[in-house]
């Protein structure tokens, strides 16, 4: 038995070749780099470096029987691949080449780095400013996503209408206005913004996009249609995953202590938060995580106390011993108390009911410690009507007799957010008795 919880493998699309299979097609898309990079390795002297000197070029043309612009384009495939590597003005084998023969997952990662890099393989098209290219390369996983999520062909038109929309998001998120009709173009904001021309510069930074990938391996092109390969599919599905696994951690806490974790997730709703929890957990053992949650909740910080035996709800079964071992600690109690009643299956409405009026009034002298810290004033107001004494008075009796070591900053923060007067001065009075041992 295994106390390490871990997230099933993903499995591809239905469809998709062994990896045995994918590394053959990847080896056939990058056969020229090889050969190339090979021709280097064996060949080392002036000229192998990057670029490749004109007489290097013309050698290694008539050497492997290609065309200089074949060799040319090789070389640059075998370093963006990862074939040869460079240090200094010496270009060497990479580690890839080495094992290329026996290694499908070297070959695989190999060509993953070419198509990570496509808009490097194809040259842009002359005459195009910067910015605009760099939106088409950004807008580029729009497009894969909607190839591989068709699974089979998408039209020309259907791709150049997502281009253009993803192009006016990131625009928009700049806060970049495009101009229109009866405008006219600044210094810094040339005339080729305008929708006619923005329409054809995008099907002319389509049309390059997809020849890039194409030239990688990554789609074909028919008349008017373009559809991944096999390799494309299979490696838009695993940027995909990659997104998904991500998203469970949005603010990358799977590394994190439970402390920052738990910080990170405050503000998240609860079943984003959920999702939190579980990355962190998967990539612990039952026992370590347990242990580090119970020390973040034994802190001064009340919403980590909270915060924290909700992530152990998420752990269940496993966390009950230490849970209930924690049924001696003040602090802890009426927290390990609702979470032990949850588990053996009462309703959360109903968990409350385990408390007794001490604890619950412990409990309620917490959370608003919580609220004061992290949250806002109105909040804190309304958490009054959670308390279980029917009045504020009384409320304020039974929270002086806690001895919660927070008590006295509680009700100097209700006293300052109320909008009663006469309540606010009540709580007022109460912290200072609080403050000063009086009855």
């Amino acid at each position: 038995m295994t106390t390490r919880r871990t997230r099933p493998a993903p499995r591809p699309p239905e469809g998709t070749p062994p990896r045995a299979e994918l590394a053959r097609q990847a080896r056939a898309v990058l056969a020229d780099a090889v050969r190339i990079a090979h021709w280097a390795a064996g060949n080392p002297g002036p000229g192998t470096t990057a670029p490749l000197a004109a007489h290097a070029l013309e050698r290694a043309a008539t050497a492997l029987e290609l065309s200089p612009a074949q060799v040319r384009a090789g070389w640059d495939r075998a370093r963006l691949a990862g074939l040869v590597e460079l240090h200094g003005d010496t270009a060497r084998p990479g580690w890839r080449l080495r094992a290329w023969d026996r290694d499908d997952s070297a070959v695989l990662r190999g060509w993953v780095a070419l198509f990570d890099a496509w808009s490097l393989v194809h040259a842009a098209p002359e005459g195009i400013e910067a910015g605009a290219v760099a939106e088409a390369v950004e807008a580029v996983p729009q497009v894969l996503s909607l190839l591989q999520l068709s699974a089979g062909s998408v039209t020309v038109p259907a791709l150049l209408d997502l281009l253009g929309q993803r192009v006016a998001e990131l625009q928009e998120e700049r806060c970049e206005v495009p101009l229109g009709p009866g405008r006219t173009a600044s210094a810094d904001q040339p005339a080729t913004a305008g929708p006619a021309r923005s329409a054809d510069l995008n099907a002319l930074l389509l049309d390059w996009a997809l020849e890039g990938l194409a030239a990688v391996g990554a789609l074909t092109l028919g008349q008017g249609h373009a559809t991944l390969t096999p390799l494309g599919n299979w490696a838009v599905w695993v940027k995909l995953e990659q997104i998904c696994v991500a998203a469970q951690s949005p603010a990358g806490n799977i590394e994190q202590s439970a402390a920052d974790m738990l910080l990170g997730c405050a503000r998240l709703t609860p079943g984003p938060a959920r999702d939190e929890y579980r990355a962190w957990l998967a990539a612990r053992t039952v026992g370590s995580a347990v242990a580090e949650l119970l020390a973040v909740a034994r802190g001064e910080d009340a919403l980590l106390r909270g915060l924290a035996f909700e992530a152990l709800r998420v752990v269940g079964g496993p966390a009950e011993p230490e849970v209930r071992a924690v049924l001696a600690e003040p602090s802890l109690r009426p927290y390990a108390l609702l979470w032990l009643a949850e588990y053996e299956g009462n309703d959360p409405d109903d968990a409350q009911d385990v408390l007794s009026r001490e604890e619950a009034t412990w409990l309620w002298v917490d959370t608003a410690a919580a609220v004061a810290d992290h949250g806002e004033t109105g909040l804190l107001v309304r958490h009054l009507d959670s308390a279980v004494q029917g009045t504020v008075p009384a409320l304020l009796d039974e929270v002086r007799a806690v001895g919660h070591p927070r008590t006295v900053q509680v009700l100097v923060a209700l006293a300052a957010a109320h909008p009663d007067p006469a309540l606010a001065k009540a709580v007022r009075r109460a912290a200072f008795q609080v403050h000063t041992g009086g009855a």
